[in-house]
């Protein structure tokens, strides 16, 4: 049985895109491998944050994995900081990695010309990230386009160490799911979903209900004419949608485009399928939602179950690279 490992911060609600992204295929991977799925709040302070929400967004997070699909007795859910392994080992690794590769980072360079003081924790939160991976001796990584250039890093960084210093870690793979990893803004279409948006339309969140989700998708951008087909370069809103509408129904986008002749009746079946397939994680993170001290039960027991994990592994690149056993 595979190791597979992947993380979500706790930013707040999450949208159709981690669902559709992330959690959806989580939950059919728990029962296909030894899956280990971690709250990852110590990325979520490497920018600017409110500490009275963090705690209970952790929480919030936790519901929202659980509604999903995920089932404890299947998986293992903790929070990162609640495994102190994760900084220690983050700390060797970027003993490992260089400047220059950490300047090179995608995400880096978007959000750190965003504003004139950068962390430091922004710049290197790639190799904590690295380190959350190689802890648990992950075969697979499932990622989102917009991660793939940290798993690589991850990679390199394992190749690197094991080089210097024998082998010691696992060197991941990256699953990404062929549709439904990249959900477009319903108001900008080349562009990214996210809770960001410039238009709260542009974004279906996961516990929407089913008048705002109609009402999004109504608005949602199309483009000029009138035909339905699926054209990701030259029709993007349009391709969007039947994208939305392929990932709810488990379809195929082209396919599905002969069905529909107009852009309405389109909106209104991506809008029904959309609303079936977020109803059951709607009504079951509600339930969940009233027993905050349960969620905190079941964290716990999965932090028990990872550092037991974690602290092999790290005790293995302490004694590889010659650090003395306390």
């Amino acid at each position: 049985m595979a190791r597979v490992l992947s993380g979500i911060q706790p930013t707040g609600e999450m949208h159709l895109g981690n669902y559709l992204g992330a959690l959806r295929t989580w939950a059919v991977e728990q029962y296909e491998n030894d899956a280990f799925y971690c709250i990852v709040d110590l990325h979520a302070i490497t920018v600017d944050f409110d500490p009275a929400q963090l705690a209970s967004r952790t929480i919030d997070a936790a519901a929202s994995l659980l509604a999903a699909g995920l089932d404890p007795a299947q998986c293992t859910i903790f929070v990162q900081s609640h495994v102190h392994e994760h900084s220690e080992l983050a700390w060797i690794l970027q003993c490992a990695a260089t400047m220059g590769e950490l300047s090179r980072m995608t995400q880096f360079k978007q959000k750190g010309t965003t504003t004139e003081s950068v962390r430091v924790g922004l710049f290197a939160y790639p190799v904590l990230q690295a380190a959350d991976i190689l802890l648990y001796d992950a075969d697979r990584v499932p990622v989102g386009d917009d991660q793939r250039q940290h798993l690589e890093l991850a990679r390199e960084l394992s190749r690197r160490f094991n080089a210097r210093y024998g082998d010691t870690f696992v060197i991941p793979e990256a699953t990404v799911p062929p549709i439904g990893a990249r959900v477009m803004d319903l108001q900008n279409p080349t562009s990214k979903m996210s809770k960001s948006s410039r238009s709260e339309l542009g974004t279906i969140m996961m516990l929407d209900d089913p008048a705002q989700i109609a009402r999004k998708l109504r608005r949602a951008v199309t483009d000029s004419g009138s035909e339905v087909t699926y054209d990701p370069a030259e029709k993007p809103g349009v391709s969007n949608l039947l994208e939305l509408l392929a990932a709810a129904t488990g379809s195929v986008p082209a396919d599905l485009a002969s069905g529909y002749h107009s852009y309405g009746a389109l909106k209104n079946a991506a809008a029904e399928a959309i609303t079936e397939l977020l109803r059951p994680v709607r009504e079951r993170f509600a339930e969940l939602s009233g027993d905050p001290g349960e969620i905190r039960r079941l964290l716990s027991d999965g932090a028990t179950r990872a550092g037991g994990v974690a602290a092999a592994t790290l005790s293995r690149a302490r004694d590889a690279i010659g650090l003395l056993a306390p």
